[in-house]
């Protein structure tokens, strides 16, 4: 079973894209794996104080991205082989970088004291 104890919604992102993209992290990670539960829509809606809806939108979504696989009355299933992983882990990294790149620029750094300032983080990460 996926253990969302650990999810907490932040920022002004919807709470289903923040969901699919907790699940997409477990994935890339390691914590979500093949084969593994989601709890019940009405579940998860009640763990994390979320409107049902929201659970379902997450769900619809996980779905049609191949992510799970749900059935009606049976509980919904993480599909994901690892070539899906692995352009997962592309996607996230490739969207991480460039919001990243996109801050720095804003904060009218150059590209190398962007990279300095990545270097000196990677240290001490």
């Amino acid at each position: 079973m996926i253990d969302f104890s650990n999810f907490k919604a932040e920022g002004n992102t919807p709470i289903y894209q923040q969901i699919l993209l907790y699940v997409k992290r477990g994935l890339v990670s390691g914590t979500v794996k093949d084969g593994d539960e989601l709890p019940s829509r009405r579940a998860l809606s009640v763990l994390l104080g979320i409107n049902p809806n929201t659970a379902q939108k997450a769900f619809s979504m996980l779905e049609a991205e191949g992510l799970i696989a749900s059935s009606h009355g049976v509980t919904s299933i993480v599909k994901a082989a690892p070539e899906r992983v692995e352009k997962l882990r592309e996607e996230l990294i490739a969207a991480d970088v460039i919001s990243a790149a996109s801050a720095l620029k804003q904060s009218g750094l150059s590209l190398e004291q962007a990279m300095a300032l990545m270097a000196h983080y990677w240290e001490e990460a």
